[in-house]
């Protein structure tokens, strides 16, 4: 993976709301989403208690944009539209993460980009594949 000198870590770091055996609800201190997410692997955790995952989403179309702030959208529901500073590349998985404000998200690049024409730092933005996903740790 490619960075700027320090690993970012790829985990998000979540209360969990909710938990089934194909989805997850979770919570982000300070914030008010509720992300609802299909889960990779059933987690362990109680629900109530902080959780340490990854989350994971597949990118139509990224684009640079250099206004605006870092959000996830919606709130509330399984997240359509994301924006942040990218945090690293990862040209083998061609995977991006972004710090999408609540937390980091690996995004999975289309097959008509390349990961490796983000650099850290960038400020992109695009709508999400449906199908974001979390893999407890």
């Amino acid at each position: 993976m490619t960075d700027t000198g320090v690993a970012p870590s790829r985990k998000a770091r979540a209360v969990l709301e909710e938990a089934t055996n194909d989805r997850v609800v979770l919570t982000f201190p300070n914030t008010d989403y509720r992300l609802h997410l299909k889960v990779l692997k059933a987690p362990s955790t109680p629900v109530g208690k902080r959780i340490h995952g990854t989350i994971r989403v597949g990118a139509r179309r990224i684009d640079n944009v250099r206004t605006g702030g870092a959000y996830i959208e919606p709130v509330y529901g399984e997240p359509r539209r994301l924006q942040g500073e990218v945090l690293a590349i990862d040209p083998t998985d061609q995977t991006i993460t972004i710090n999408a404000g609540a937390c980091p998200v690996v995004v999975k690049v289309n097959h008509l980009q390349k990961a490796e024409q983000f650099k850290p730092g960038d400020f992109v933005s695009f709508d999400a594949l449906s199908g974001a996903s979390f893999l407890p740790v």
